[in-house]
């Protein structure tokens, strides 16, 4: 009776405390007559009449008013059901989610009716849904997935629903990767590898991620990609996936220097400014200094051209800069008139928005430093699909934390404007 303990006696109490339902109610009644006579092979229809008559109960209380009730301050009508398939505890079960319509005339202030249980019950079994594909990834057995579902209570799960708790959060994941894009005024772009066994030889791959700012100032993931490099055309294929799912508006592309994306970029939005990452450019500058001197120093130099108050200052101090470091390291004067330059089209943005847009960090932090922390562990992927699955199961909780979010990592465009 752990499946009752854990998860129908707790809902049969709410009932009779919340809603005044004593033992005799029928539907009590009849609820406990099942378990009565069947005992754990009814479970999983006692689980289902006792979530059908928890969201009925919330239908009425989101009307005002009992069903066939009369009442003048009534909200909206009950309209029937429709069946809906979960995955609990004590197995698959259908359910009937009460729908509502609106009182004649006042349709503007109708607010729909959707039960808080299945909000919550969506949210519960995506984290299922990506333990298990975690473990799937990492090669768990299914007698192994069998005994660390056991341990949480969920001592029905079968090989046929863990299969199809990876199919299922596949679907989930491709719609996910796939739903329309819309307004994306500043794109971000990052790169990093990941080691996949393909044709029994291990090779390194390039997981593509996308960010994008939109124009409330909010941060959301657009997209992931699994490719065998960084060439041109997997990054063409990454940016003409984001375009034909209805990205528009751009008008500002942030990224590092990764090999094949400037080509790529220049064929898909080339009418759009590119800022390089200056946190990478800094690096990179202290690896082509010739001597640990030089290297001390050119950091703090660099910091001073970023901070400059406005391009044409910015410009006369990477000069002064170039001057100074011509005669003994000619190598790094050219490489730095050649690269930095690429580091400060930032200027061309306001102010309040230049912090944020002069690195890559946006993606760098939250994303990077997650799918390393998490994809460490395996070393060694089984396949690229598993990989994209891990990888974007991250990413939409990563993007739903975001949008849940009232914090904004710029100011919106419009704020800025007046």
């Amino acid at each position: 009776m752990q499946v009752f303990d854990l998860c129908l006696q707790p809902l049969v109490t709410h009932l009779q405390d919340t809603h005044g339902l004593d033992r005799h109610n029928p539907a009590l009644t009849g609820l406990m007559d099942l378990l009565t006579q069947h005992g754990t092979d009814a479970m999983a229809q006692a689980f289902a009449a006792t979530l059908n008559i928890a969201m009925r109960l919330e239908r009425e209380q989101h009307l005002g008013a009992a069903e066939h009730e009369r009442s003048a301050d009534r909200t909206g009508y009950a309209n029937g059901f429709s069946p809906k398939q979960l995955d609990t505890p004590a197995g698959r079960v259908t359910v009937a989610v009460p729908k509502t319509r609106p009182v004649p005339g006042r349709g503007e202030s109708f607010e729909p009716f959707f039960p808080q249980a299945l909000e919550r019950g969506s949210r519960a079994c995506r984290a299922v849904n990506a333990t298990l594909a975690a473990m799937y990834v990492q090669g768990v057995s299914t007698r192994d997935v069998k005994a660390v579902m056991t341990e949480l209570g969920l001592e029905n799960i079968t090989s046929a629903q863990v299969s199809r708790a990876t199919a299922e959060l596949d679907e989930e994941l491709r719609a996910w990767r796939g739903r329309p894009l819309g307004t994306v005024e500043r794109l971000i772009l990052d790169a990093r590898y990941e080691k996949v066994r393909e044709g029994g030889v291990v090779r390194d791959v390039a997981v593509l991620t996308a960010v994008g700012i939109l124009p409330n100032g909010s941060r959301s993931v657009l997209g992931i990609s699994v490719a065998l490099s960084e060439a041109e055309v997997h990054w063409r294929d990454f940016l003409d996936s984001l375009v034909a799912r209805g990205m528009r508006g751009v008008e500002l592309v942030n990224s590092d220097d990764h090999a094949g994306l400037a080509e790529a970029r220049k064929a898909v939005l080339p009418a759009v400014p590119w800022q390089r990452c200056q946190f990478h450019l800094a690096n990179n500058a202290i690896h082509h200094a010739p001597t640990a001197a030089t290297c001390e120093k050119i950091g703090k130099q660099l910091g001073q051209v970023w901070n400059a108050p406005a391009r044409a200052e910015a410009d006369r101090r990477l000069a002064d800069l170039i001057d100074e470091h011509e005669p003994k390291s000619p190598r790094l004067a050219k490489w730095l008139g050649k690269n930095v330059p690429e580091g400060l089209t930032v200027f061309a943005f306001p102010p309040a928005q230049r912090k944020k847009l002069r690195t890559s960090n946006g993606i760098e932090r939250p994303i990077q430093q997650e799918l390393k922390r998490r994809t460490r562990k395996i070393r060694v992927f089984p396949n690229a699909e598993s990989l994209l699955r891990l990888c974007s199961a991250l990413l939409v909780e990563i993007d739903d934390d975001w949008q849940a979010s009232t914090r904004r990592y710029l100011p919106a465009s419009e704020e800025v404007a007046r």
